[in-house]
């Protein structure tokens, strides 16, 4: 946050009034389990885990793209010895240049790998993952519309599964459009989505599908796309 379109209109929010652990693109696991423990990453008033930033590692610009990578760390904070890192993360975002009018184009690749020897069992639920939360313009059951790759609205997008979704609404008065797109390797593609009937609030959630962990020594990598 803040994710701009190009005629520079902000189409994310962060810490909203009914969410305060919503920030514009995020990601987090919700309902998991840590070395025989509950973990939850998700939702910070919990006080069952956080994520940090350990550092951006890497800048770069060009003529075609630029972008950033950077270190995250999944902290359980359930452990007796006290907070115990579960996960470490690293995001490499990459900004493409694109011709004009033709709007904004980025992508996400997450690799999440185990900190410790222990796996991180991520627990069916009907959020988690990737989250998105869009301008608070498009608060209410009318502020924002979906369409998914398979046709789907508000009204039935809900627990289904798609190649992308499209989120939009007005934004200072004018029209805005933000394009999830999901990448074919992804675990469980075309993944599940949680898309919130009243609030902005759009997750690729492959936990709705089921138990699933991510064991050490296997990479948990996820790759997305967005269109603004």
């Amino acid at each position: 946050h803040p994710i701009w379109t190009p005629s520079g209109r902000i189409v994310t929010n962060d810490f909203p009034s009914n969410h305060l652990h919503h920030h514009g693109l995020w990601w987090a696991w919700t309902s998991s389990m840590f070395d025989g423990r509950k973990s939850n990453f998700w939702e910070s008033k919990e006080r069952q885990g956080r994520i940090e930033c350990v550092r951006i590692e890497e800048r770069w610009s060009g003529p075609a793209f630029g972008g950033f990578r950077a270190r995250h760390r999944f902290i359980s904070l359930n452990a007796p010895e006290g907070p115990k890192a579960a996960l470490d993360e690293v995001w490499e975002l990459r900004v493409w240049a694109m011709p004009e009018g033709e709007g904004f184009l980025f992508d996400l690749v997450s690799t999440q790998t185990c900190a410790t020897k222990e796996p991180l069992v991520i627990k069916e639920y009907r959020y988690g993952g990737l989250g998105f939360r869009g301008s608070k313009e498009w608060e209410g059951k009318t502020g924002c519309e979906f369409l998914t790759s398979e046709g789907r609205t508000r009204a039935d997008g809900h627990t289904t599964r798609a190649r992308w979704c499209a989120m939009t609404g007005s934004v200072d008065g004018a029209p805005a459009t933000v394009g999830f797109l999901n990448h074919p390797a992804n675990f469980r593609y075309p993944q599940p989505m949680r898309i919130h009937d009243t609030e902005p609030f759009f997750n690729w959630a492959a936990p709705q599908a089921g138990d699933f962990s991510i064991e050490p020594g296997t990479p948990y990598v996820s790759r997305y796309r967005f269109s603004i």
